[in-house]
């Protein structure tokens, strides 16, 4: 007797392939699923390879399941938080700093600024006549 799958689930599967739109699966009952390009991250999936491989085994989460024809839609990145967590750490995060006036101030910003204004609107003039 196979083993109940139903919507909601989180089940460990075995990848027995991967195609340029996802990654095929073997269900705990023998059943199979899939998971599509867009369930595997939240980021841009360039190569599904950098996030599965063949006979890994991950767990997943069912998104739906047709008893019909014993297919499941499958998900890594509604239960994945490891990629997640890599990502936190590798993010810089730059210390707080308090920002320290120059002795002359935020003066020479102040004369400055004219001057920027005007030579970027006569070089956008310059763009928009030629």
């Amino acid at each position: 007797m196979k083993t109940k799958i139903a919507v909601g689930d989180i089940i460990e599967v075995s990848i027995t392939g991967i195609q340029p739109y996802g990654a095929f699966a073997l269900l705990p009952n023998g059943d199979s699923g899939l998971i599509h390009i867009s369930e595997i991250s939240d980021k841009f999936v360039r190569n599904i390879e950098s996030f599965v491989h063949l006979g890994e085994k991950i767990n997943v989460k069912v998104l739906d399941f047709d008893t019909h024809t014993h297919q499941a839609k499958l998900s890594l990145k509604a239960i994945d938080t490891r990629l997640k967590r890599r990502e936190k750490r590798t993010t810089y995060r730059h210390p707080r700093r308090p920002i320290k006036e120059t002795p002359k101030g935020f003066a020479p910003l102040k004369e400055m600024l004219p001057v920027w204004i005007a030579e970027s609107t006569i070089m956008q003039e310059e763009k928009q006549s030629d």
